[in-house]
């Protein structure tokens, strides 16, 4: 008989031994260390360490649903037990549990279609690339989403409205798989854990069935996720891109689901669904964030024998708005003398939470925390006290906190102008005299961009001074509906504008635009236009419909008695801070309010400035840690995670400009500032201490196009002792998206870098004279150099009528790129 082989079986057990033996083989005829399949096996075991862990936690998790009592019964920690447990005013809700279980099935028949009939064509319409996308299997698993609690608001709400908080978590064994068939890419997910507070709001409520005229839904604050990936992108659960795929899944829930935005359901035909889905913040919170005393010395020498001092700054967060002071070095009674200005849409469930950290290489010291109940702040208007810091054993913080209410007449806005000195200088920056709220709606009969016949892929860019906000895309469409609400903090309305540009994202060029001066807002009934404005330069019947509201920020004083006194509510954290450090892994993406490369203008914040002046001169400015940068333009787009947690955690790169102290600028401003000092050192520097770049700028009408030309620089400052490295950064302001940053080539070791690199910028004569190029030198330094930063920068409006002829010019640089002087 013959004798029978088992090829495959034989060929896999060769491949694998094959797999095995050959690396070391090629180490060897290399000439390699061992050591590399060691540090190989080591990377292997900490990829499968991380992901039991995960494994892990999603086991406890669903143990924890299946039976709570037994959970909890064994001792489970306390940042897992449900919100019922900690807050008195927080119930179970069972019934509601078995309910959502009963309808189980149902609920993700409806999740299915929705993946297939609505998420996949969008998906394949976004782009040629996609066009083969599809979900191969949609199964979201047979555990249910759970309700740990529920609060119901009954003080401080309006009568025909009921607030509801749901604290949800869901942790589902779920497996969706993706696959993109012209690549050969297959993805998905096989477990998603998600937790966090979903607000809903039951309003109108009416006479007649069925008696709740919509239903909006909407989370406080970004929830926490947890996500277990497979197939390709199997990669994003590598230590260090994990966190990062979870973040910008996260931000793309917060686009939908994060305060201001929300999903609004209508009951009944008449309800205003634009009303209901952007509503007009409950008011501002302006915070002046002014010192601290005693705090706890968190540095120590020779391990631990020698007690030194700490390197405090500050953490606040209004819902989903976070803002970080600047560091004081070596302080334990630092003073900041910072401002800063947060919308509050919902004060029932809002609080101001501020944390204190002593910043450190590896993880940043805590040194207390503090939390005020905002409806106490309503009340009160103004408070200027001293606040003992919670779950610390010492430590004051000095907080001022104004409300300001939205008030819809322009009667007090000159009085509110005197009151922050806006009627007297020319700045488009500093503290608010008010509050711009921008409904944008639908546009029609855009033109179709460069190419005849085919739809662009509209946005808009919406821009009051400096501060610019973006849409989202609409894709394919000559007549794209956004439904998207944007706010503006505006200086100064008698002298500001908006100026609103549709674009075509696709070809990136101009669809239209116009400018409304905001004095004509002053003029208009209630400060409100709700109309459809008329496009310029695009064709000839191209409108875009829009609802504008202006609304003067007014401290009204509460009328007091003297012997008056008060103290605000502080509420105590009801877990502890190493329980709240134990539950998920935060994600926190922070943005600053402001442009960070706009500097800053110096006014006084209190009265103690003057006092302090002196201690503040001795401390120099210095950067937070070098955390990787998240930033957006949109103060309404900030958010916050669930749980408190060590900034170690932030994806933030620089503090928070203050809008109202020169001492708040950015970083690369402030170290620049600092290099100059030491360059100083005594001596006179010349009148460009910075150096200076020569550029040559025209527009060119046949190609419709702004040419830069970077010829040359000279004189920069050395960056370290070999010289510097320099390139140049330009972009279009108040355009920052990466598609319209321009740079050069890095000049390696040079003070005196030639370039001669032309660059251009897709944009018409009319449109370019109401622009500004932004054009910064950065040192580039080597992979993973800490040598990198700013060498100097301008600032150059293009409102010149000779701009189509074009000039070719020497540039001083400066720290800030303000007062650009041509120097030949």
């Amino acid at each position: 008989p013959l004798l029978s082989v088992d090829v495959t079986g034989l060929v896999s057990q060769f491949a694998r031994s094959f797999v095995l033996i050959f690396p070391v083989y090629v180490l060897g005829y290399l000439g390699l260390s061992f050591s590399w399949v060691l540090i190989a096996l080591c990377g292997l075991f900490w990829i499968r360490r991380h992901r039991g862990g995960k494994s892990s936690r999603l086991g406890r998790a669903l143990a924890f649903l299946e039976d709570e009592e037994e959970a909890v019964r064994l001792s489970v920690s306390s940042a897992d037990l449900p919100a019922w447990v900690h807050f008195p005013d927080t119930e179970r809700a069972e019934w509601l549990n078995k309910t959502v279980k009963q309808m189980w099935p149902f609920i993700c028949q409806f999740i299915e279609k929705l993946f297939r009939e609505t998420i996949e064509p969008a998906v394949r319409g976004a782009n040629n690339h996609l066009s083969t996308f599809s979900f191969t299997k949609i199964d979201i698993g047979h555990q249910p989403l759970r309700i740990n609690g529920v609060k119901v608001y009954t003080e401080n709400v309006d009568k025909r409205q009921i607030i509801l908080d749901l604290q949800i978590s869901f942790v589902g064994n779920c497996e969706i798989d993706l696959e993109i068939k012209r690549y050969f890419c297959r993805a998905g997910v096989k477990s998603i854990q998600i937790h966090g507070t979903m607000r809903v709001i039951l309003e109108p409520l009416i006479g007649d069935m069925p008696l709740i005229g919509a239903l909006s839904l909407f989370f406080l604050r970004k929830p926490l996720l947890e996500i277990n990936w497979t197939g390709l992108t199997n990669l994003l659960d590598v230590p260090g891109l994990n966190g990062l795929s979870d973040t910008i899944i996260l931000d793309i829930i917060s686009n939908y689901l994060v305060l201001p935005n929300r999903i609004t359901v209508p009951l009944v035909s008449e309800v205003q669904i634009a009303q209901l889905r952007f509503p007009i913040p409950k008011g501002v919170l302006r915070i002046h964030f002014i010192e601290a005393q005693d705090l706890e010395g968190k540095d120590t020498y020779l391990k631990g024998i020698v007690k030194g001092k700490s390197d405090p700054y500050g953490i606040i967060r209004v819902g989903n708005q976070i803002f970080q002071s600047k560091v004081i070095k070596e302080n334990l009674n630092p003073k900041w003398n910072e401002v800063y200005e947060a919308l509050v849409y919902e004060h029932p469930g809002q609080e101001l939470e501020i944390e204190l950290f002593d910043e450190d290489p590896d993880k940043d010291d805590f040194l207390g925390s503090l939390m005020i109940d905002l409806i106490e702040v309503e009340k009160e208007r103004l408070l200027d006290e001293w606040f003992t810091l919670d779950e610390v054993s010492k430590g004051k913080l000095h907080l001022k906190l104004e409300w300001l209410t939205l008030m819809p007449t322009a009667d007090n806005l000159d009085k509110v102008l005197t009151s922050i000195r806006a009627d007297k200088d020319q700045a488009n920056d500093g503290l608010s005299s008010a509050l711009l709220i921008l409904y944008l709606d639908s546009a029609r009969n855009l033109p179709s961009g460069k190419k005849i016949n085919s739809n662009p892929n509209p946005l808009v860019l919406l821009s009051v001074g400096h501060k610019a906000q973006e849409s989202k895309i609409r894709y394919k469409t000559n007549e794209p509906v956004w439904e998207e609400n944007f706010t503006f903090f505006v200086h100064n309305p008698k002298r500001q504008d908006l100026e609103v540009e549709v674009r075509d994202e696709q070809h990136q060029c101009s669809l239209g635009n116009f400018k409304l001066p905001l004095s004509q807002l002053l003029e208009s009934e209630d400060l409100t236009m709700h109309q459809r404005f008329h496009l310029s330069n695009s064709g000839p019947n191209s409108t875009i419909n829009m609802k504008i509201a202006l609304r003067v920020l007014s401290l009204e004083k509460q009328a007091r008695s003297p012997d008056h006194q008060h103290s605000a509510q502080v509420k105590r954290p009801s877990l502890s801070k190493d329980a709240r450090k134990s539950s998920f892994k935060p994600q926190v993406p922070v943005s600053p309010t402001s442009d960070p490369n706009k500097p800053v203008p110096a006014s006084p914040v209190t009265d103690s400035d003057k006092k302090t002046d002196t201690a503040d001169k001795s401390q120099p400015p210095n950067a937070s840690p070098p955390w990787p940068a998240d930033l957006s333009r949109s103060s309404s787009s900030l958010h916050a995670s669930n749980f408190s947690c060590s900034p170690s955690h932030l994806s933030v790169k620089e503090p928070t400009p203050s809008i109202a102290s020169d001492i708040s600028l950015p970083i690369a401003t402030q170290e620049l500032r600092q290099r100059l000092r030491q360059l100083e050192n005594g001596t006179t520097l010349g009148q460009s201490p910075l150096g200076q770049i020569q550029l040559t700028i025209r527009h060119s009408s046949q190609r419709n196009k702004l040419i830069v030309v970077v010829h040359s620089c000279r004189n920069l400052i050395a960056f370290s002792e070999e010289g510097s490295d320099p390139y140049v950064r330009m972009y279009l302001l108040p355009d920052k998206r990466r598609s319209g940053r321009r740079k050069t080539h890095v000049s390696k070791k040079t003070l005196n870098p030639v370039f001669d690199q032309m660059f251009d910028f897709s944009v018409s004569l009319p449109e370019v004279q109401r622009r500004t190029l932004d054009v910064a030198v950065k040192n580039s330094g080597g992979f993973l150099s800490k040598d990198k930063g700013l060498l100097g920068k301008l600032l150059i409006p293009l409102a010149s009528e000779e701009l189509a002829k074009g000039w070719t010019q020497w540039y001083d640089l400066t720290e800030d790129g303000t007062r650009p002087q041509g120097a030949s």
